[in-house]
């Protein structure tokens, strides 16, 4: 079942969306649970368990706190959820690519019903996508991993270090070269910065020459011969979003 929040001060727009969501996942044969907020501060007070949901829409210009402030602390809880802006103007574009938002929706009644299906289609397909799984045989035991909890892969020392968003366990090692990990995932989101670090662009807040900065704040160095395509993949990855 899809677990959904939909975050708006104006009750028009909220029960639009509502009903679009319900429409859409009616016709394609997807359960769901829709829990509706007035405030971001409404949605927040949830604190750990925002992570529950599947997908959020956020309204952008909420008073008190706008969408913008919400999703950076939506964020703290969870680098997973999708996050959807919905939106009387897109300047604020650039800032919400810095939370990877999915989405912007712009609030025209004419024009939101088809942008939110082709929004919900994007979603279903990159959940699928994401949601692959791959077999390791990790020093501490076999284990299937679903690529998009992998943040990034470290080769050191002949070992490769796979740093996890996963509770149980942040960290995996084994015995085998970057370029086999890489080939394994080519085509997805993970971007190659160094001869060292292959990284899943999901997780990455900000790129800039030579350094690139994940979202829990750690720092990796871009190889120079390397930093014009990491740029490119990286805005490439933005823009698709």
């Amino acid at each position: 079942m899809f677990r959904i929040a939909i975050c708006d001060d104006e009750s028009c727009f909220l029960l639009q969306e509502k009903a679009l969501i319900i429409s859409y996942m009616k016709r394609n044969g997807y359960d769901c649970r829709i829990d509706a907020f007035s405030s971001g501060r409404g949605l927040l007070a949830l604190r750990d368990e925002v992570k529950q949901y599947d997908i959020i829409f956020l309204d952008i210009n909420m008073e008190e706190l706008d969408g913008l402030e919400t999703a950076k602390e939506v964020r703290r809880y969870s680098e997973t959820t999708y996050l959807v802006f919905v939106t009387a103007y897109l300047t604020y574009a650039i800032e919400g690519y810095k939370v990877n938002a999915i989405r912007f929706l712009i609030k025209d009644e004419g024009n939101l019903g088809p942008a939110m299906r082709e929004c919900l289609d994007t979603i279903m397909k990159e959940k699928k996508r994401s949601e692959q799984k791959y077999c390791f045989d990790f020093v501490e035991g076999t284990l299937e991993v679903v690529w998009k909890n992998i943040i990034y892969v470290e080769s050191s020392l002949h070992k490769l270090i796979f740093y996890m968003n996963d509770r149980k366990r942040s960290q995996f090692t084994m015995y085998d070269k970057l370029d086999t990990i890489e080939t394994l995932l080519q085509g997805s989101e993970f971007c190659r910065i160094h001869k060292s670090y292959l990284v899943n662009l999901k997780y990455v807040r900000n790129l800039e020459r030579y350094r690139l900065e994940l979202h829990d704040g750690t720092i990796l160095n871009i190889a120079k011969g390397k930093y014009l395509e990491s740029n490119r993949r990286f805005l490439v990855y933005q823009g698709d979003l």
